[in-house]
């Protein structure tokens, strides 16, 4: 019963305090108070004339500058403190501390448990895209309707791939819509189970986009679209075949999804006339479920990368990893391993970096040092290519770069031989 009175008796004190330091209107308003709360408390039962005593004692009672110039004893009389407690000299400390600090200075706010935040680090940082062939290529887009998984996944890289010179710019166009019947937790791109029916003319306007800009590679990606039988690879075939009609020295790669596992989708996209096919893993083998939607698959993916090789095994395979997402070092070896064992040539390492509050949280944050060194790893298990970093992302620039050098050097030693044969043949 005493400490309940106490701990009444404070609380008034201390509302009797700020009425003080808030002057004549704080003062209206802690009457109103007052009244209101001596209405209810005449409903409630009683607590005791001794309670009911302090809480008068505690209305009525001295104000701030009271407090600063009393005794321990009359303040600790006024709450009902015995004197010399260690309650009556704590809350003496309490005020004199209050009487002292800055009357103007704001009121601290009331702070919770602070938050575990994963702030992004300086090396995952880039600037925003600017300059002319960026600006270009943006507007070509717009007129033609097309979309970019540059945009779409809110690539780190986009201004560094569009704004290249001629020649060297790349561009990463995404077709069959911007709505993706799947639900990959890491992707940007929206989605849906009954996306728009495909535009007709997409693979037409899309070669017509890709020959007006300054590119010397152009990758071709697209949404899941498992609404459609083929999920969409007569489609890609399509757009495949008008680009090189246009511009035969372009070079073409496509990143497709896994059809669902209809290995004959795989096949009519890698025999179109493509230059590189890629598809890309994600991530581990444990993680799979976890990172990407339910109906791609580890094996599947793998699948999809061989039947490609398999079919034509002059295509120059590829295909990309997230770090960051919860994976084992011992994992990405692994990973790496099988990639190399279904005949991929090529595979690039990125940091995950997450689009929205909605979509799943960054694990880690890895270290520009550990992605050179699954860069040296790629080097050391054969990979033709090996491009690793906190902002390589599977369409890279520098990686389409060097990939188009090969296939460059590939086809002037092709055109060698043939000469070399007719010559050899009239001889």
């Amino acid at each position: 019963m005493f400490l309940a009175a106490r701990h009444t008796a404070i609380a008034a004190a201390r509302r009797q305090v700020a009425v003080s330091l808030a002057g004549p209107a704080g003062a209206a308003a802690a009457a109103a108070r007052q009244m209101s709360s001596s209405s209810s408390e005449a409903n409630a039962p009683a607590a005791g004339s001794r309670l009911e005593a302090l809480r008068q004692a505690a209305s009525t009672g001295p104000g701030l500058g009271d407090f600063a110039s009393s005794g321990s004893l009359n303040a600790a009389a006024m709450c009902g403190v015995p004197a010399g407690s260690p309650d009556m000299e704590a809350m003496n400390a309490a005020y004199a501390a209050f009487a002292a600090s800055d009357p103007n200075a704001a009121p601290a706010k009331a702070r919770g448990p602070r938050k575990a935040v994963s702030r992004v680090p300086p090396w995952a940082k880039i600037a925003l895209p600017s300059g002319p062939n960026f600006a270009r290529i943006r507007s070509n887009l717009r007129e033609l309707g097309l979309a970019t998984v540059c945009e779409e996944a809110k690539c780190p890289n986009m201004g560094e791939c569009w704004g290249g010179e001629e020649g060297t710019a790349t561009a990463t166009i995404m077709i069959m819509g911007d709505t993706c019947t799947r639900a990959c937790r890491f992707c940007a791109v929206k989605t849906s189970n009954a996306p728009p029916p495909l535009d007709p003319m997409e693979p037409i306007n899309t070669a017509e986009a890709v020959s007006r800009w300054k590119l010397g590679y152009v990758v071709l990606t697209s949404v899941d679209r498992d609404d459609l039988a083929d999920g969409g690879a007569a489609h890609f075939a399509q757009t495949v075949r008008e680009i090189k009609s246009r511009k035969p020295d372009m070079l073409v790669e496509c990143l497709t999804g896994d059809f669902a596992g209809d290995l004959s989708g795989v096949e009519q996209v890698a025999l179109s006339g493509l230059d590189v096919y890629a598809h890309n893993m994600e991530t581990v083998e444990r993680l799979q479920g976890v990172v990407r939607d339910r109906r791609a698959g580890y094996h599947q993916s793998l699948n999809v990368l061989k039947r490609a090789k398999e079919v034509r095994p002059d295509l120059i395979t590829k295909s990309s990893i997230m770090l960051g997402v919860g994976e084992t070092d011992e994992e990405v070896e692994q990973t790496m391993r099988d990639l190399r064992a279904h005949g991929v040539d090529c595979v690039t390492l990125g940091q995950y970096m997450r689009p929205t509050k909605g979509h799943m949280k960054v694990s880690e944050y890895v270290h520009p040092d550990k992605f050179k060194y699954w860069e040296q790893r790629g080097k050391e298990l054969g990979f033709v290519y090996t491009a690793s970093g906190p902002l390589v992302r599977s369409s890279y620039k520098a990686g389409e770069l060097f990939i188009g050098n090969i296939l460059r050097d590939r086809r002037a030693g092709e055109i060698d031989a043939a000469l070399q044969q007719k010559e050899a043949g009239s001889a």
